[in-house]
């Protein structure tokens, strides 16, 4: 015998329902305690799936069941999970664009169509970039036939959960065009996020100020170690719908210098952060080890009650074995005591 998704879902919940009725005091303890990562009014988020080590692995249920079992009540959340619950092929379910990579290393536009091999730097071949473009020609077809509306039963889901999906992170955002752009608004809309994100690349800008602008809906510009506070205050200036995804390990590595007085100055275009722990050498280590100031910063935002989602991007390399959702706990137990502390 098989079950339909609504019919499995009616079966787990009579469960506890018929429990109570023998035993009515075990209420509590069979109602899943609803998350909450929201400490001294600031929400902590979790950028996800990318956090538990893949970006097109996993459903945007398998996801959300992550999630919740580590207490998070807020996400940015990678498109792929959503795209596949709502039916994308397999095939069709990709990675960062070849766009992304040039934008991480040459985000004015003066890199060639193939990056050079270098250490550390994933490798891109021609083949690569062809497959990719055939493969993103195809999700585009498919991304324009998909009714909006059906992403609000992920987004029902999820608040159903407790979860709130604040922030849709988009690969190969710089390379979207007209319909494209018009999709990549309308589900984050739909989905109830109040901002989308996605590298950035400086030819690119223009386009996305007059996407965001007709939808009057925030972009939070990423950054690795080559963007500058100008290079951002640059895109405020062309839309007020440009903001910062500021990563403060990258800024810290790339700059050289604490993102602190950044925040503190444009804290009202910052869609949210990248919350993690780097050395000035730009080597990922455990939270509260390295030179990020990670304390002062969430402390800042928690003083000055700025509505800027504190997001855990965990990227500490780790052997295979090693248990990443205990990991991952111990970075948001250090955010938890830097607020409360």
């Amino acid at each position: 015998m098989s079950f339909s998704r609504r019919e499995a879902a009616q079966l787990l919940f009579a469960a506890p329902v018929a429990a109570l009725a023998l035993k009515p005091g075990l209420a509590s303890a069979l109602t899943p305690a609803r998350p909450n990562s929201k400490w001294a009014g600031v929400q902590v988020g979790l950028n996800v799936p990318y956090s538990f080590g893949t970006r097109t692995a996993l459903s945007a249920e398998q996801v959300l069941q992550r999630t919740v079992a580590l207490g998070i009540s807020a996400v940015e959340l990678r498109i792929q999970p959503i795209e596949i619950s709502l039916g994308l092929p397999h095939d069709l379910v990709l990675g960062p664009a070849p766009s992304d990579y040039r934008a991480v290393y040459y985000p004015k536009g003066d890199s060639p169509e193939i990056l050079p091999p270098a250490p550390g730097r994933t490798t891109i071949t021609q083949d690569y970039v062809d497959a990719y473009k055939i493969g993103a020609a195809r999700r585009r077809d498919w991304r324009l036939a998909l009714p909006i509306r059906s992403v609000e039963k992920i987004r029902r889901m999820y608040d159903a959960a407790g979860v709130r999906i604040e922030i849709v992170k988009f690969d190969g955002i710089n390379d979207f065009e007209g319909e494209e752009l018009d999709y990549m608004f309308n589900l984050a809309k739909a989905i109830g996020a109040r901002a989308v994100s996605g590298e950035m690349a400086i030819p690119a800008i223009p386009k996305l100020a007059a996407a965001a602008d007709k939808h009057r809906f925030m972009v939070g510009l990423h950054n690795h170690l080559a963007i500058t506070p100008a290079m951002w205050e640059d895109a405020f200036r062309q839309s007020r719908y440009l903001g910062a995804n500021v990563d403060i390990g990258h800024f810290l590595a790339g700059n050289q210098a604490s993102p602190l007085p950044f925040i503190e100055q444009h804290h009202d275009r910052i869609t949210h952060l990248h919350v993690k722990d780097k050395t000035l050498g730009n080597v990922n280590v455990e939270f509260g080890k390295g030179d990020t100031p990670v304390r002062e910063i969430l402390q800042t935002i928690r003083d000055n009650k700025w509505n800027i989602q504190a997001t855990i991007e965990y990227e500490i390399p780790l052997d295979p074995t090693a248990d990443r959702d205990a990991e991952i706990r111990k970075a948001i137990a250090y955010c938890r005591q830097c607020l409360l502390s």
